[in-house]
């Protein structure tokens, strides 16, 4: 008698309603890429980016303004954890060195809050961080970090990024070839496609910042969702070969089952992990823990209900999985 309940769940019965909602939402991601696009962090549009932590909460309205009167309209401000902690950034600006904008900036604000006279210059905006620790928590404008990409950098870290993508779904497609079969392969690549694209879909549609960290996030839902794809693709191996009666649908729809209770504890433990990473992680890493939160349950989603749907479509048979006998394995001649 089993200890352990198996689940019976018709998965591939729901096959034809998944991949609609799929095909749909794919879509409904190329038309946002295509007109609403990644809000690109520094990395790959190059620019300055200033960190500002105030003594007292501050009015986003009130720093934008200040800037903009002194014909920074082009800033982008926004609060970066706390209601008094805010990033500035600055996209490239011709003729103006990224050292000279981000004393501009932080004197400007410096300024507005009194903390500095108006004919103090922009090198003297950095007397509170010269300060030893204890003086420099009586400054009423710090200076948390400063950072600058150029445009040329930029433009070759979002090359590079992209021939990552691809070069990694090209790996995935020859191993897979290998380890199983090629109808397996495009299965596999089909379901780490449509989350890699579902993300961007996600990070369209929210506008949270697009870096260098979210990119890393999805080479790791790439990893995570083959792994979970090809748990099951050995599921379904070992009962071609351990099944006799039963039709090719079923024996996918039993696999899918055999590996459910595994794929819900792995999927559930590493949304504990990162739903704990995003809370308590800080505004730097936020892109980060969203993007690998997006693609875990994408990823759980995609190898249940797309890639295994796709190998059945594509024609697998017993006779794929079997292993070929050796020429005169039976033969029982002296």
């Amino acid at each position: 008698m089993e200890l352990i309940h198996k689940s019976n769940i018709d998965f591939l019965g729901a096959r034809k309603i998944s991949i609609v909602i799929s095909v749909l939402l794919l879509i409904a991601t190329v038309v946002l890429l295509m007109t609403r696009g990644l809000n690109f962090g520094l990395d790959f549009t190059g620019g300055t980016l200033v960190e500002i932590t105030y003594d007292k909460p501050v009015e986003i309205a009130t720093v934008r303004n200040t800037l903009s009167d002194a014909g920074y309209k082009d800033a982008v401000v926004q609060h970066f954890g706390t209601i008094q902690d805010v990033l500035i950034r600055m996209p490239v600006r011709e003729g103006e060195k990224s050292i000279t904008l981000s004393n501009n900036i932080v004197a400007l604000l410096r300024k507005q809050t009194g903390e500095i006279s108006r004919g103090t210059s922009g090198n003297q905006a950095q007397q509170c961080q010269s300060l030893e620790s204890d003086a420099v928590g009586a400054c009423k404008v710090q200076v948390r970090r400063i950072e600058f990409v150029g445009p040329q950098v930029g433009g070759e870290l979002a090359e590079k990024g992209t021939l990552a993508l691809l070069y990694t779904l090209i790996a995935v497609l020859v191993y897979v070839m290998f380890r199983f079969e090629w109808r397996f392969a495009l299965g596999a690549v089909i379901a780490i496609a449509h989350d890699v694209l579902l993300t961007f879909g996600f990070f369209s549609v929210t506008q949270i910042e697009f870096d260098l960290t979210v990119l890393a996030a999805l080479l790791a839902v790439l990893g995570y969702s083959l792994n979970d794809t090809i748990v099951v693709f050995d599921r379904i191996r070992e009962n071609f070969r351990k099944i006799r009666r039963s039709s090719v649908a079923e024996i996918l729809n039993r696999s899918i089952n055999d590996t459910l209770s595994r794929t819900i504890i792995t999927s559930g433990t590493t949304l504990l992990a990162l739903i704990s990473l995003l809370i308590f992680g800080g505004e730097i890493i936020r892109g980060f823990s969203v993007a690998l939160i997006v693609g875990v349950v994408v990823g759980t989603y995609s190898s249940i209900y797309i890639a295994t749907p796709a190998v059945l479509s594509l024609g697998i048979t017993r006779e794929d999985m079997l292993v070929p006998e050796k020429e005169g394995a039976t033969d029982n001649t002296p």
